[in-house]
């Protein structure tokens, strides 16, 4: 199989990376700019810019599309200026990513497109699926345009994924990257009231649900992709101090977070009861569903990602 990777240096684009080679499949990396020199891993590369043009033949062929591109939410604090970058670079990426494989002489059969449990805004202790509307917040309209914008793919008979992604538990990046030396340190605490529900889901998993949703042909439109049962913010707190031996006393109350981080505070204190029924209805089994056995698998080295 031959799949193209955009995002392939990420968290989780060089998880699925390894995992796919680990596997015997061919990975194409779609990178920004003109394109690096063939890797050491094996893995082929292409030139790509957001906003751009992709050129078709370089998806000529290719059975899947895996989009992971953007710019990192978490990384800086939300100017007016950086958030045109949040959406820009996710609207414009995706029917850059899109037009390519519809213009394919020999389409690629799935694109995979990432998405986020943002899409439902804060929504409480209210459970949510992928049947539930957008919120009405920034993050919640970055979804729904990043999710529209694949449409010209759709439209040509690509069948398209939207992975609608939770915190992936990884001690290598992403938001538990960030916490984890705090917690080590004895410095971890729940953030806000702690009631907010967080939507997680262990790396492992969701490398085994990307393959998953491209290996079914069954499959399409939005997934939840997250642990069976989300937990608050106070429950991950106690359970990351369990794991760890660590105290668990400190606490950032919300204005403080807000004075640090400005806007993307709300998107922490912010509450998603998100459960992942298209996955669980589709036969999907989930490894590690337990916030233990993911915060585990993230301190364990030499864990597999293959399925």
């Amino acid at each position: 199989m031959r799949v193209a990777i955009t995002g392939s240096t990420g968290l989780i684009g060089s998880a699925l990376t390894r995992s796919l080679l680990a596997d015997g499949h061919h990975v194409l990396r779609l990178t920004r700019g003109k394109a690096a020199p063939r890797p050491a891993d094996g893995t082929g590369s292409a030139p790509w810019e957001p906003g751009g043009r992709l050129d078709p033949a370089v998806l000529d062929g290719v059975d899947a599309v895996v989009h992971l591109a953007g710019a990192g939410v978490g990384d800086r604090r939300w100017t007016e200026a950086y958030k045109r970058e949040i959406r820009l670079s996710r609207l414009d990426g995706t029917r850059t990513i899109a037009e390519a494989c519809a213009a394919a002489a020999r389409p690629p059969r799935v694109l995979v497109s990432a998405s986020a449990t943002g899409y439902y805004g804060d929504t409480g202790d209210r459970v949510v699926t992928e049947s539930d509307p957008a919120g009405s917040d920034f993050l919640a309209s970055v979804c729904v345009g990043w999710e529209a914008a694949a449409a010209p793919a759709e439209a040509a008979g690509v069948r398209v994924v939207h992975p609608r992604t939770g915190l992936v538990v990884s001690a290598d990046g992403g938001a538990w990257g960030k916490l984890f030396p705090l917690f080590r340190c004895g410095l971890g605490g729940r953030l806000g009231s702690g009631d907010q529900f967080w939507p997680f889901i262990s790396l492992p998993d969701h490398i085994a649900a990307l393959r998953y949703t491209i290996d079914r042909d069954d499959l399409a439109g939005p997934l939840n992709f997250t642990a069976p049962e989300p937990l608050t913010n106070r429950e991950i707190t106690r359970a990351t101090g369990r794991i760890l031996h660590r105290p668990t006393l400190a606490a950032v109350p919300a204005f403080a977070l807000r004075a640090v981080l400005g806007e993307f505070a709300d998107g922490i204190t912010g509450s998603c009861r998100a459960v992942p029924d298209g996955l669980l209805k589709a036969g999907f089994s989930f490894r590690r569903p337990t916030v233990d056995e993911a915060l585990r698998a993230a301190l364990r080295k030499g864990w597999t990602l293959t399925p």
